[in-house]
Order: structure tokens, then sequence, then C-alpha cells
């Protein structure tokens, strides 16, 4: 399980650069759902965008299962969807 850690680690590195460079999360991602809500005509929750983005990067997989900065997104995403979720 080193390989998964290892990724799991950088996850929540790239997470706190993140946060660090542009703040929490969550009021991207609200913003987000309001300007994919107006762009679809439908409502768009935030953990929708969330998993948008996450089907995003699995597409990238889906052509080469071996890019290592999709895995990294793909980790970081759904601990920022367990965030939405939890707050």
């Amino acid at each position: 399980m080193r390989y998964a850690n290892r990724l799991l680690e950088e996850a929540t590195k790239t997470l706190a650069d993140r946060g660090e460079s542009y703040g929490s999360p969550q009021p991207l991602f609200e913003n987000v759902a309001k300007r994919w809500s107006l762009t679809l005509g439908t409502e768009v929750s935030t953990a929708q965008v969330v998993l948008c983005l996450i089907e995003l990067k699995l597409a990238r997989l889906n052509s080469n299962s071996k890019h290592h900065d999709s895995m990294v997104d793909v980790a970081g995403y759904a601990g920022i969807l367990n965030e939405i979720n939890n707050n």
C-alpha cells in the first residue's frame, strides 16, 4: 500500500497548497455551481460540480490509466466532496 499512501499524501499536500493559494474550496465550488446552473438552465449543486470534475479526471484516466496527476486530482476531489457533504 505504499504507493497508495504516497498518492494520498501527495493529494493532501496539493489540497494544502491550493488552500494557501486560493482559500477554502467551498466558495469556489459554490460559485461554479451557480455559473453552471445559469449556463445549463438547471440547478447544479456544489457536490455535482465536484462529481463532474472527478468524471473529467476519470475520462482522462480512461485514455491513460497511468497518468499520475489525474489520480492525485481524483483523490483530492474526493476529499473536497467529503468536506462539502459534511458541511
